[in-house]
This record gives C-alpha cells, structure tokens and sequence, in this order.
C-alpha cells in the first residue's frame, strides 16, 4: 500500500536562492536570466518583478520595459544546485524517501513519520522549517 506522498515546488526558486545569497535583494524586483541587453528571456522572477506582470519565458528586454527598475542576475546553475541538494538534505531529515522531480521540485514519502509529529502536521510542520524557509520565498505542497 502506498502512504501518504507530498508534492512540494519552491515557486520562484533560483531568485529566492540569489536573494539568500543577498539579502538587500529582499523586496526588490529581481530578474533571472541574464543581462537586459541580450535575446535571453527570464528564467524566474521574484515576487516584486511579478507584481510588473513579468513572467518565465518573457524576454528581458520586455521585462525592463515593464520595470525598468529591476535587477538583472545571471543564471548560476552551480549555486542552484547546492541550494537544491541542501533542500533534499533537509526533506531528508523528516523521511528517508525523497524524489527530486527536477532542481526545485520532489516528491516526499510521508508513510513512515505520522508517529513522529503529535497531530499529523508532518508537512506543515516541515513547511515552516527555518531551513525550509531560507531555500524559497514559497514553497507549494500537497
């Protein structure tokens, strides 16, 4: 029989990671990709970036056209990488089956902890991890 599973995707994850690794970044809008100038498009956007109507797969020059205030970061798959590995190393404290489905994505096997978290709030409880919390601006479960 197969238990429980959790889905969880960290929304907007490479900015969540540059803004860990720099916290003045918090708050502002903030472009992945690459440099305005170039024919590259927009890998994520934080929050703030979004709320300009930017999206993944716009391409920056558009996106400075909607705010010509934001910064613009290239992509660095190596920094993505360590954050995503240390996500994993995370999950892997609450349950020894996890599946990464891609760098900001897995899937968890809940099946064995209902006996350890008093009240089944396993994921939530994961959820509001402060290592959690430090890896993505939004973590979506289910």
């Amino acid at each position: 029989m197969i238990g429980p599973i959790a889905h969880v995707d960290m929304d907007a994850f490479f900015a969540a990671v540059e803004i860990r690794a720099n916290p003045r970044l918090v708050g502002k809008p903030l472009l992945v990709g690459g440099g305005p100038n170039g024919r590259q498009v927009v890998t994520t956007a934080s929050y703030p970036a979004r709320a300009f109507g930017i999206r993944s797969g716009m391409s920056l020059r558009e996106a400075q056209a909607r705010c010509p205030e934001a910064i613009f970061l290239p992509v660095d798959p190596p920094r993505y990488l360590s954050a995503s590995e240390s996500l994993i190393r995370l999950f892997e404290r609450f349950t020894p089956v996890v599946e990464p489905a891609s760098i900001d994505e897995v899937f968890l096997d809940l099946s064995g902890i209902h006996g350890l978290i008093d009240g089944g709030g396993e994921v939530d409880l994961l959820h509001r991890h402060r290592g959690f919390q430090a890896l993505s601006q939004d973590g979506h479960r289910g």
